[in-house]
């Protein structure tokens, strides 16, 4: 595998509009179904555009989430993003209640506990996502 470039994010206000953008992503997976979700996403080309235009944990985030459906499909995985692959990001991105909770409580264990739950193909670009199906 080739060496992995590290991203930078900010730890502050941006994860509220990314977690926005995660349950949205989530609710149209939940609401198209997988398969028409990933032909949507291989369709409408977000993956490069989101990376393209320096929208990083987007793009990433897509990424994983296409090759998340590949796997549990048996499908193989779209080589077009090859090169995004080779990304990651510097420091883990938790999901806003993992911050929260833990910064609040002071529990250091929940952040390696979510780690730990984590989805492989999130966590290749250091993004701890543990269920992408718990969506009211």
């Amino acid at each position: 595998m080739t060496d992995t470039s590290a991203l930078v994010q900010n730890d502050t206000s941006e994860n509220y509009s990314f977690e926005e953008f995660k349950s949205n992503v989530c609710h149209q997976l939940k609401s198209m179904g997988d398969i028409d979700f990933m032909l949507s996403l291989l369709d409408n080309h977000n993956i490069r555009n989101y990376f393209n235009k320096g929208l990083y944990r987007e793009s990433l985030y897509l990424l994983a989430m296409l090759d998340y459906l590949c796997r549990i499909h048996d499908l193989p995985r779209c080589n077009e993003y090859d090169d995004l692959r080779a990304y990651r990001f510097e420091k883990p991105i938790f999901p806003l209640s993992i911050i929260l909770i833990s910064n609040y409580t002071n529990d250091s264990d929940l952040r390696a506990e979510a780690i730990k739950d984590a989805i492989p193909e999130f966590l290749q670009f250091n993004i701890v996502e543990g269920d992408v199906r718990d969506v009211c």
